[in-house]
């Protein structure tokens, strides 16, 4: 199996990637929030790997990092979602952000991604409630009520999901709700 790539980003082209080990050029598939991290084409990097073996084809996914290559992994065990959707779901959602909806049971943050209906969302939530890391569910349980509260007065207010979590990303971890809102609002404002 291989499990790592270390090499020169010889091209990339969302969600595909070109890497160049020692003159050997790996294809990955990417999730956008890898795809979005990479350095420029001729630079190195390292990205953690999953190789799917199938009847046809040798498919081989790369990630940034761990958490992303498990959760990746725990999607994939779930009957009905393939690497393709496990890559879409990662590309919509971040981990901490999975782990939050799963955690908050929130069928309608998974709903949003293309290619997730209903009742694959509602599945999803079930087979990944205790198998998800502890850890992820523990942070994204913590500070999670005054953030989904923040992220919740600004869907409210009609910003979008994806600007209402980068505004978020902008917060400290322990902000009161208040100053959470105004804090965020600032800083879509400019």
């Amino acid at each position: 199996m291989i499990g790592r790539l270390t090499g020169t980003l010889a091209e990339k082209a969302p969600p595909q990637v070109l890497i160049d080990v020692g003159g050997v050029a790996y294809e990955l598939d990417v999730p956008m929030s890898t795809f979005y991290n990479l350095p420029a084409v001729g630079e190195r990097l390292t990205l953690l790997t999953h190789l799917v073996v199938r009847e046809d084809a040798h498919l081989l996914y790369g990630f940034g990092g761990s958490d992303e290559r498990a959760t990746f992994r725990q999607l994939i065990r779930i009957s009905g979602i393939g690497p393709r959707t496990a890559l879409a779901i990662l590309s919509g959602l971040s981990v901490p952000e999975l782990a939050q909806a799963v955690s908050r049971q929130e069928s309608a943050r998974l709903v949003k991604v293309p290619g997730i209906g209903k009742k694959t969302a509602e599945r999803l939530l079930l087979e990944l409630k205790d198998k998800l890391a502890p850890d992820l569910q523990g942070r994204a349980a913590a500070g999670s009520d005054a953030q989904g509260d923040v992220v919740q007065a600004l869907l409210a207010l009609g910003y979008n999901e994806r600007e209402a979590m980068a505004a978020l990303k902008a917060l400290p971890p322990d902000v009161a709700v208040s100053d959470g809102i105004k804090l965020a609002l600032r800083a879509l404002s400019r």
